[in-house]
């Protein structure tokens, strides 16, 4: 196994070394926010703590003097810092996340940890189903807390953002990918939005092209095919969007697995570019 993804096997070997990693229990639902709570109460993996989207991944919606941020703004990485030191982690300890969305929510997790400069990061590959699928026992106690205190200081961001204004100077000039689904790419409905449409130039790859029909992650070689028959050979920096920043981490995760390097984040994405109407939008 790569040092990117992890099996239910390894995972449980892991648990039971000397140095077992933190394990986070990101499970959730757009439509019902307090669903992955719920089921990580009915049985999630041993010593697993339980992260929320909104609360623990995101920030409030609206900044200091107001403007809207999108609907899943990121928080200061002293923020994050301190609410992952409030349930054990500190620097340089290994952390392993799932959900049960094919790392869809997961991949939020693996990016901002990125993003505080950490590196021993991993996804449980096959999500929450891979557990019980290898004959592995759930747990219904939450584990105890050990606080930490956060660090004093964090070293440089090993994944970076893009934000609006940067993004508009560069439309045309660098590549954009969008990982939402093709009938929201392109205008046709939009549940979630105030607009319709995509950010001019953008293309598309469904975040869900990332994986097989079992949850697994393809294997690196598939996807990078894939990625170069969408960006060409040597692409340079992607800038990644989705809707709200959360599904774009994981089409900078598969980029990475597939080997093809770090691309950079807009963390606003549709929900923010959208909501000004001053920004230009594509729709076909």
């Amino acid at each position: 196994m790569n040092d990117m993804l992890i099996s239910a096997p390894d995972l449980q070997r892991d648990l039971q070394g000397p140095n077992p990693p933190l394990l986070f229990d990101c499970r959730f639902e757009l439509g019902n926010p307090q669903a992955g709570r719920a089921a990580y109460a009915q049985g999630h993996l041993p010593g697993a703590h339980y992260l929320h989207l909104d609360e623990d991944l995101s920030a409030p919606l609206h900044d200091a003097a107001g403007r809207f941020r999108g609907r899943h703004p990121l928080p200061t990485r002293e923020e994050f810092a301190a609410r992952l030191a409030a349930r054990g982690w500190q620097q340089g300890r290994a952390v392993v996340a799932y959900d049960g969305s094919g790392g869809m929510f997961a991949v939020r997790l693996w990016w901002m940890l990125r993003w505080l400069g950490e590196t021993s990061v991993r996804l449980l590959d096959g999500g929450f189903g891979a557990w019980p699928a290898a004959g592995l026992a759930l747990q219904t106690d939450t584990p105890a807390c050990s606080a930490l205190r956060p660090p004093a200081q964090l070293p440089a961001p090993g994944m970076t953002t893009i934000d609006a204004a940067g993004l508009l100077a560069q439309l045309g000039r660098q590549l954009l990918v969008d990982a939402r689904a093709p009938e929201r790419y392109r205008g046709e409905v939009e549940p979630l939005d105030r607009q319709a449409g995509h950010i001019p130039g953008a293309l598309n790859r469904p975040f869900a092209l990332n994986l097989q029909p079992d949850g697994r992650f393809k294997p690196a070689a598939q996807l990078r095919a894939e990625w170069q028959a969408l960006l060409g050979e040597a692409p340079g920096e992607v800038l990644h969007q989705c809707g709200s920043g959360v599904t774009a981490c994981h089409n900078l995760f598969s980029q990475a697995l597939a080997g093809l390097g770090e691309g950079r984040l807009y963390p606003g994405s549709w929900s923010e570019w959208c909501a000004d109407p001053a920004r230009p939008l594509a729709r076909y």
